[in-house]
């Protein structure tokens, strides 16, 4: 029995030696062609949020416009524009008391922006009493620079426009347009408060009141001015339109 256990031990090497001789055989592994470091840079989840967050610009530190910015995340960045809110928008910021004292700044920018970014705004805050002549100025070089010009005549308003711009940047260009309204309810609403004063609140009681467009036209202006809110004037203005020629008759030829 001696004899085989001692046999058993030249056979068996130590639990040592076979982690030094695993260690030994896989040294050399990072040196091979087989083995690669990772490439230094920015993670999949950075460079993912940086799509997702609105970047500003380190000029911008301080401007009160950030306070109003809550819907969307934004971080401080260094890029050229004031702020990116997407991989092809951009805008400038532009107060236009500083334009009238510092007329050269916008110029600077826009010699520093080049031509990057496709959609461009000039985001301009009305911050004087007589914007109009600044205005005029500022207009000519956004059409010669290819910016859209959008107004402001508040931090809060500025804010809430480039944070708009952030929050539809991905979607669709329906989301923004204007829907027509096509019940037939909502048409006689909106044909009756184009008439000269007559409100939606009008507009509703006469319809809930004569129920029809037929009976609407078919009375007469007393009776229109009985409706809360109408009155005599209304009334008469009312039945005036609702009688028009829908034609206008053709011209006599002399």
């Amino acid at each position: 029995m001696e004899e085989k256990d001692k046999n058993n031990d030249e056979i068996s090497p130590p639990k040592q030696a076979r982690v030094d001789s695993f260690q030994s055989a896989f040294s050399e592994l990072k040196k091979s062609e087989f083995f690669s470091e990772p490439l230094p840079g920015p993670s999949k989840v950075t460079s993912a949020s940086k799509f997702n967050t609105l970047l500003v610009s380190l000029k911008q530190k301080g401007n009160p416009l950030l306070k109003f910015i809550t819907n969307v995340p934004w971080e401080f960045s260094e890029i050229v524009p004031d702020y990116v809110m997407g991989k092809t928008t951009c805008a400038l910021f532009l107060s236009i008391r500083y334009h009238q004292l510092n007329p050269d700044y916008i110029h600077e920018r826009l010699k520093a922006l080049g031509n990057m970014y496709n959609l461009r705004v000039l985001l301009v805050q009305v911050d004087v009493a007589e914007p109009h002549h600044a205005l005029k100025h500022l207009t000519r070089i956004c059409i010669l620079a290819d910016l859209t010009l959008m107004l402001a005549w508040n931090a809060e308003d500025a804010g809430k426009i480039i944070e708009t711009y952030k929050i539809y940047e991905n979607k669709p260009p329906d989301a923004i347009m204007e829907r027509s309204d096509t019940a037939p309810y909502q048409k006689l609403m909106n044909a009756l408060t184009t008439i000269r004063s007559v409100n939606k609140t009008d507009a509703t009681t006469l319809l809930s009141t004569f129920g029809t467009l037929s009976d609407l036209v078919q009375a007469p202006s007393n009776i229109l001015a009985l409706c809360p809110g109408v009155g005599i004037q209304k009334a008469e203005r009312i039945h005036k339109t609702l009688h028009e020629q829908f034609l206008r008759p053709p011209k006599s030829i002399k």
